[in-house]
């Protein structure tokens, strides 16, 4: 699939595919969080084979959420509904467009090696030196650290720990060299995550429900997307990718090949998953 090159009066390139979108597609991407990278590089990959222009922009998530609302972005892979990101909605919302969701049992957790003596955020207090005193979190704008902020350290009493801020690459970090010695460890996680299939870790249950129950991940573009990319925004509506090909490409972008670029890995990917990718219907953003 060519993109059009049409001339216009004034000779200025045309910026619209064959099919009648915008050519040209930005994707703001969240900085370490592996369901926006993933997602993102897989369809820059899969639509520029169908002939659009794709820009990856990375960035903290109110930098992606105000380049969205200010139109410097098209699209952003990585909402979750309707907690996590509760608050950005509450102050962009209205100034977007959701365009569907693509993966619907997403939560957030706290995990701790799996041989870790407690199993619940309600023994965790109590039991909180053997854990050296401390939560092991991501990054301060993140969702997740405002509810574990917020939530989970009052209504479990926890305001004892030492709730240690850093990124998500940092968090993995820690949770690898406790990993490799024997240590205990209590991170804030979530799910879909590759550390699953990495770490030997569990997830500590939520008797009072504080992290929320499953989420979805969405979708958003700008407020005219769908005007801009109607071809696009109806094949994103059905678009989904679930845990099984999620976690492979991650585990293959965050772990096995951690700070190469995730370009070919994609590409390759795609190749090895044909089959998944071919019943994606790319065909439907053809003329």
């Amino acid at each position: 699939m060519i993109a059009a090159n049409v001339l216009t009066g004034s000779g200025i390139t045309s910026n619209k595919h064959e099919n009648g979108d915008d050519r040209v597609v930005t994707i703001g991407v969240f900085n370490g969080w592996p369901e926006s990278v993933v997602t993102s590089e897989l369809l820059k990959y899969l639509l520029e084979e169908q002939g659009y222009t794709v820009n990856l922009e990375y960035g903290d998530p109110a930098p992606v959420f105000t380049g969205l609302q200010n139109g410097t972005y098209d699209m952003t892979t990585n909402v979750w509904l309707p907690i996590t990101h509760e608050s950005y909605m509450d102050e962009y919302g209205q100034d977007l467009v959701d365009l569907g969701s693509w993966y619907d049992e997403a939560r957030l957790t706290f995990a701790v090696n799996a041989d870790a003596p407690i199993d619940s955020l309600d023994e965790l207090a109590a039991n909180a030196d053997k854990f050296g005193n401390r939560i092991v979190g991501i990054e301060p704008g993140a969702g997740l650290t405002k509810i574990t902020q917020e939530e989970i350290i009052p209504g479990y009493g926890l305001e004892g720990m030492d709730y240690v801020l850093s990124s998500t690459p940092g968090m993995l970090t820690e949770l690898r060299a406790a990993q490799s010695k024997g240590d205990n460890i209590v991170v804030t996680l979530w799910a879909p995550h590759w550390a699953y299939s990495e770490f030997d870790i569990k997830n500590l249950e939520d008797p009072k429900g504080l992290l929320g129950g499953n989420e979805s991940i969405h979708i958003f573009g700008t407020s005219d997307f769908k005007q801009r990319y109607p071809k696009l925004s109806e094949w994103l509506a059905d678009f989904e990718m679930p845990e099984e090909q999620f976690s492979d490409l991650a585990n293959i972008i965050f772990n096995e090949n951690a700070n190469a670029d995730p370009a070919p890995l994609v590409a390759e990917w795609v190749a090895n998953n044909r089959e998944w990718v071919d019943g994606l219907d790319l065909a439907r953003l053809q003329p």
